[in-house]
């Protein structure tokens, strides 16, 4: 992907802890397995559906694609805004039927606006043919970096870039 940079999970490493997020880890087999890349403003993810997230016939559950859009949008405070939070205000959209036999989508995410306590991301769902499917506003409150690291594991911007 021309100008984007694998964002690395470095959860996966961590040692104690079970790591089984339904969206990013590796492990977890009713998981999304998502694996994410950044440009200097924006974080993507690349999914494929299964009749596992069906809703309706051949349609991904809106409480699927709402996940898909919270995830997308933790990846971009951990990579993006060095880092981590918990969602506090997911406002969705469902704009058109997201179908599980149309091909792989793409999950996006950027920043709109950010304080010291919050960030608002824009997250959006794009089906193969191009058609943005679903959107939200994910607002996000934000750790400080120091309580991030020691209550929350998180470890730092540099350890999701190689």
């Amino acid at each position: 992907m021309e100008g984007f940079k694998k964002i690395s999970n470095p959860f996966i490493k961590q040692k104690g802890e079970i790591y089984n997020c339904i969206g990013c880890s590796p492990n977890n087999q009713i998981g999304f397995h998502l694996e994410f890349y950044a440009s200097d403003h924006e974080v993507v993810a690349f999914w494929d559906a299964t009749t596992n997230f069906e809703g309706y016939t051949n349609v991904v559950h809106g409480g699927i694609q709402a996940t898909l859009l919270d995830e997308i949008a933790s990846w971009y405070i951990y990579a993006m805004l060095d880092t981590a939070g918990v969602t506090k205000r997911l406002d969705v959209e469902y704009l058109k039927p997201l179908y599980v036999l149309g091909g792989q989508v793409k999950v996006k995410a950027k920043l709109k606006e950010k304080n010291a306590k919050s960030a608002l991301i824009e997250t959006e769902i794009v089906n193969s043919k191009g058609v943005v499917c679903c959107k939200a506003i994910v607002e996000y409150y934000l750790f400080p970096p120091n309580v991030a690291k020691a209550k929350y594991m998180y470890p730092g911007k540099e350890a999701f870039w190689e």
